[in-house]
C-alpha cells in the first residue's frame, strides 16, 4: 500500500512508521529500511528533524529494528522532533545474525547526498518557514568494535532478551558479555567480563573465532562496585561474625545474569539469596554467566516484594522458599542477612529507566526487609532518578525506617546507590586487624570505599 506524501506534514506525537525505499544504487532489488518516529514530547518552539543510518551489519539489532530501539535513539537527542533512520532490511528475525565488526571505512557521503530528497519528503511542513532546511545527519557511536548474539530467547516476565558478546575498545583486548531486554534495547541489563578458554593461540583471536567464560572475579557493571562499597561501614562487624566462625549472608533481590551473586561468594566468602521473578533469566544466568546453583548460593524465582514480605512473616519459624531450595529461620539471628542488595528497575523506552519501582518504597516493604536483616545489617539499593522530587522521596521514606543513611555517587550522571544503615555500629577490632575490610578493598576500587557520604 502506497504511503500518502501529506502523512508527513504534521507532527503527531508518538506517531511510528516503516516502509521500504529503494536503494540510490544501481541494484533494484536492494532496498532500505527507512523508520519515522515523532517525539512524543511535543516541541515548545519549532520542529527539529534529523536523520540517522544504521552502523553497517547492525540492521537486526533491537536498538535500530524496533520502535522502542528508536524511541530510545530519538529521546537521547535532545530538541529533536522526529528522528529519520535509514539502514538496510534486517536478516530473517528468527535467525541469529553474523558477527558484526565495525567498519573502518563508512563513508556514507554519496548516500546522504543521494536521500536528502528523502528527508526532506518526510519533513514537516513548519520546518519550511524560512525556506528549505538543513537535515542533520546524526552519527550513533558506542564502544563495540565486534559482537555477536549467542542467544535469543523469551521470558515469563522480562519478555524477549538476547545474550551477546562483543569486544569493547580498550587500551588492552577487552571481552564482554551482555544480557539485554528487547523493551529497552538501548539498555545493558547485565555485563560481565569474558576471557577467552585456554588455548594456542587464543591471545591473538577474538570473537567468532574462541570459545570465552565468565570471569567472576570483577565486576563491570558501574553501579555494582559502589553497592558492595557500601559493606565497608559495617566492615568491623562482619569481621566480629566471621571471627566468631559465621559466615556473612547477603540477600540479592534482582539476579539478572548474577554476576553480583557470584562476586560476593567468590571473592568475599558471603552466603547469597538472590530473588529473580522469571525463571527464564535465572537459567540464562547459568548457562552463560557463571551462576552456580549450591549451597552457598540459593535463588527463589518469585516476586521480590512477595518474598520479602513472606520471609518478614514467618520470621518466627521455618519458611521454605517458593521453589523449595532455601529455609529461611528468621527467629535465629544467625540466619538473618548481613546485607540485602536491591537491584530492581522500572524501564520502559518512552519514559526510560528509573530505579527502584516506586512500589518497592512502600514503608511497610523497607520494614519487611528491616526486619530480616541483622542488628547490624545494612540495605544497599541502586536508584535512578527520573527527577529529584522522585529521589527526596525515596530518602524521605527511608528515614522512617533506617538508622542512618550514606550515598554513593556511581560517576555516571545516571546511578547513585543509597545505604541504609539498622543501627550504629560499635566494634573493638581495628581496621589493621580487619581481614574482611582488607579482603573488600583489595577485590574492589578503594575510591568507592572512601566516597561513602552520609546524607
Amino acid at each position: 500500500m502506497a504511503l500518502d506524501p501529506t502523512t508527513f506534514e504534521t507532527l503527531t506525537p508518538s506517531r511510528f512508521i516503516t516502509f521500504t525505499f529503494p536503494h540510490p544504487s544501481n541494484d533494484p532489488n536492494s532496498l532500505l529500511r527507512v523508520a519515522v518516529l515523532d517525539s512524543p514530547i511535543q516541541p515548545t518552539e519549532s520542529a527539529r528533524v534529523a536523520a540517522m543510518f544504521v552502523p553497517e551489519h547492525r540492521n537486526s539489532d533491537w536498538t535500530f529494528s524496533t520502535e522502542s530501539g528508536h524511541l530510545q535513539l530519538l529521546l537521547s537527542s535532545p530538541g529533536i522532533s522526529r528522528l529519520i533512520l535509514v539502514g538496510n532490511q534486517p536478516i530473517n528475525a528468527h535467525s541469529l545474525p553474523s558477527i558484526y565488526r565495525r567498519s573502518i571505512n563508512n563513508d556514507l557521503n554519496s548516500l546522504e547526498v543521494s536521500l536528502k530528497p528523502l528527508f526532506l519528503a518526510l519533513s514537516p511542513m513548519s520546518l519550511f518557514k524560512h525556506g528549505i532546511p538543513e537535515i542533520p545527519i546524526l552519527r550513533y557511536e558506542d564502544n563495540v568494535i565486534c559482537g555477536v548474539v549467542l542467544e535469543q530467547f523469551v521470558g515469563s516476565f522480562a519478555g524477549e532478551m538476547l545474550v551477546e558478546d562483543v569486544e569493547i575498545e580498550s587500551e588492552v583486548r577487552e571481552f564482554r558479555r551482555r544480557l539485554r531486554f528487547k523493551r529497552m534495547p538501548n539498555l545493558i541489563q547485565t555485563e560481565i567480563r569474558v576471557v577467552p578458554e585456554v588455548g594456542f593461540g587464543s591471545d591473538c583471536m577474538g570473537i567468532g573465532e574462541v570459545e570465552f567464560r565468565p570471569d567472576i572475579q570483577v565486576l563491570v557493571h558501574p553501579y555494582l562496585v559502589p553497592m558492595v562499597a557500601g559493606l565497608s561501614l559495617v566492615g568491623r562487624c562482619i569481621e566480629e561474625r566471621i571471627q566468631g566462625g559465621f559466615k556473612p549472608k547477603a540477600l540479592c533481590i534482582g539476579v539478572g545474569g548474577g554476576a553480583l551473586l557470584t562476586f560476593l561468594r567468590a571473592q568475599l566468602g558471603f552466603e547469597v539469596v538472590g530473588i529473580e521473578a522469571d525463571k527464564e533469566v535465572l537459567r540464562v544466568a547459568r548457562q552463560y554467566f557463571g551462576l552456580l546453583g549450591n549451597e552457598s548460593i540459593r535463588v527463589i524465582v518469585g516476586d521480590a516484594i512477595d518474598v520479602i514480605e513472606k520471609f518478614a512473616y514467618h520470621s518466627n519459624g521455618v519458611h521454605e522458599g517458593e521453589n523449595g531450595s532455601y529455609l529461611y529461620n528468621g527467629s535465629d539471628v544467625n540466619n538473618k542477612f548481613d546485607t540485602i542488595m536491591v537491584d530492581l528497575d522500572s524501564s520502559d523506552a518512552e519514559n526510560g529507566t528509573s530505579a527502584p519501582p516506586l512500589e518497592f518504597v512502600r514503608k511497610q516493604v523497607l520494614l519487611a526487609a528491616k526486619s530480616i536483616l541483622c542488628d547490624f545489617g545494612i540495605l544497599a539499593i541502586n536508584v535512578i532518578p527520573p527527577n529529584r522530587s522522585f529521589y527526596e522521596k525515596l530518602i524521605n521514606e527511608f528515614r522512617e525506617v533506617f538508622h542512618e543513611l550514606y550515598e554513593i555517587d556511581v560517576g555516571n550522571g545516571e546511578n547513585f546507590v543509597v545505604v541504609a544503615t539498622m543501627s550504629p555500629t560499635v566494634s573493638s577490632i581495628s581496621d589493621c586487624e580487619n581481614s574482611f575490610l582488607m579482603r573488600l578493598r583489595m577485590a574492589i576500587s578503594g575510591a568507592y570505599m572512601d566516597s561513602i557520604r552520609k546524607i
